[in-house]
């Protein structure tokens, strides 16, 4: 009777080790590029002042000759990008995690990234204290410290935090694209915004960018690292 060759079973997978290293490499990246323009901004290198004020000057010009855009962009920066309407957004995300899905723990490492980024958002612009532009005849105002931009950091956690997770859901092509320009869109126009209202410098965005960006890598690394050693949510085992 002839014998079929038996063939091993083949190893439980150990799960994807790629995308905590790639967050972590990225964190890393991210890190660097944060602390040199930190550094350059709280040691007021001047080739960087120069340049922050030439297209401060430029855009508040365009602000106070065209009234009617201006009024829109406050409308986009005070309410569409606000803070507070970021926050909002994931405060209804964190909801719906726990209510929809019972994800417990997504929810409280989502609400918790958040949190973290508006303390250390508050302590570098409390440690930097860095002045904001001032004008003759300004278009808006704002409080705190300039450096770095509360709103162009806070869409960039937010919008980052929610894309990666509504990638790890394997969304549709159509959905997929247009959940990233609205992040993308959304991200680049409050800090464009800010620059045209004259209340941040265009450091200030750049470094709430690139703190945002990497706040969210963080978290990423955070919640995928001991992905194995974590309890699934009930409702979520294999069976």
């Amino acid at each position: 009777m002839h014998r079929h060759p038996t063939v091993p079973p083949s190893p439980p997978s150990a799960g994807p080790p790629a995308p905590p290293r790639t967050a972590a490499s990225l964190a890393a990246a991210l890190a660097a590029c944060s602390v040199l323009l930190l550094t350059l901004v709280a040691a007021r290198w001047h080739p960087l002042l120069t340049l922050d004020g030439d297209i401060s000057r430029t855009t508040h010009r365009w602000a106070v000759r065209d009234r009617g855009t201006t009024h829109a962009i406050r409308v986009l920066s005070d309410w569409v990008w606000d803070p507070l309407t970021m926050r909002l957004v994931c405060a209804a995300a964190v909801v719906w995690l726990v209510w929809r899905r019972a994800a417990w723990w997504t929810a409280l490492w989502l609400a918790v990234t958040c949190a973290v980024a508006a303390i250390v958002q508050q302590s570098v612009k409390a440690a930097v204290d860095r002045p904001r532009p001032v004008w003759p005849d300004p278009v808006d105002s704002a409080h705190y410290a300039a450096f770095p931009s509360g709103h162009a950091m806070t869409a960039t956690v937010v919008c980052g935090l929610l894309l990666w997770l509504l990638h790890r859901r394997r969304p549709g092509r159509a959905l997929w694209r247009t959940a990233v320009a609205v992040a993308l869109v959304s991200v680049a126009g409050v800090g464009m915004t800010r620059v045209w209202l004259g209340v941040h410098w265009p450091s200030d965005v750049c470094g709430g960018w690139l703190l945002g960006a990497l706040l969210v890598a963080l978290a990423v690394t955070v919640y995928e690292w001991p992905r194995d050693r974590r309890p699934e949510p009930p409702g979520r085992r294999h069976r």
